[in-house]
């Protein structure tokens, strides 16, 4: 089945998680423009598949480049943004779910559950603190 375009992604991304950055919270739409952004970077083996691309501004889509979600999550809280978490857990483990389903992907798979677990590692911390 042929996948939608990119804008057709971005708007489902949209009407799915909100219009606001996942990294910084800001809204999003006027002057601050959404962009498509892959949670699993294209260079790591991401693919363009709604499971794996979430809505975030161009500046934070710029800013992040190739670093790891999860990296990218410390960073922005250093920043003292609000990024939020749990849509990056859900997008990560959403596309484990459809790599599982759909098969492929054999680049992105090591690289997403090392993300996974960082990501679960940061938990009792985030608690604690």
């Amino acid at each position: 089945m042929p996948q939608p375009d990119r804008a057709a992604r971005l708007t489902a991304a949209l009407d799915r998680d909100g219009a606001t950055c996942i990294w910084c919270g800001r809204a999003l739409g006027g002057l601050v423009p959404a962009s498509t952004e892959h949670v699993v970077p294209r260079v790591k083996g991401g693919p363009s598949w709604a499971e794996n691309e979430v809505a975030a501004c161009r500046r934070c889509n710029a800013a992040r480049g190739h670093v790891a979600p999860v990296e990218w999550l410390e960073e922005c809280r250093r920043r003292g943004w609000s990024p939020d978490e749990p849509r990056l857990e859900r997008t990560l483990t959403g596309l484990a779910a459809a790599i599982a389903e759909r098969g492929g992907q054999r680049r992105a798979r090591p690289y997403l559950d090392a993300q996974l677990r960082r990501l679960n590692r940061r938990a009792p911390r985030a608690a604690g603190a």
